[in-house]
């Protein structure tokens, strides 16, 4: 069983899956740093300075020292600005991997054309055998 796996694991199926897992991630971690590090205050600067991520809806009240300043936040909030955030962050990956694709199509060979069809096997042989009566 031991041997099994090991002939499984060391297919190039495999091996070129993980190493495809592992690029994916790593790239992934670009691309979702380059939203959030600088698309994303771009995106805020133009919408009138808004973070995105601090927009929520509170559902329970904020406790307030005597003092008037927030002790603590609330526990419970709907967090639809970091949910903008992820759409957006989508919007970009897709469009990223759309031209990635594109540019790896590009680079991709055309597929030579089809040799035209010769006579089969059998029509030679009965082309032979056609000769050979005459």
């Amino acid at each position: 069983m031991l041997k099994e796996f090991k002939d499984f694991i060391m297919t190039g199926n495999v091996i070129d899956f993980a190493v495809a897992v592992i690029m994916a991630t790593a790239l992934g971690l670009v691309i979702n740093g380059f939203v959030a590090d600088i698309i994303m205050p771009i995106v805020g600067h133009f919408a009138g300075g808004y973070d995105f991520s601090a927009l929520a809806i509170e559902l329970d009240a904020a406790v307030i020292g005597a003092d008037g300043v927030t002790v603590e936040k609330p526990a419970n909030s709907i967090r639809y600005g970091a949910w903008i955030n992820t759409i957006i962050n989508l919007i970009i990956v897709g469009f990223v991997m759309f031209l990635m694709i594109k540019a790896y199509n590009k680079t991709k060979a055309p597929e030579p054309e089809a040799a035209p069809a010769g006579p089969t096997a059998e029509d030679l042989l009965t082309e032979i055998r056609d000769a050979l009566k005459k």
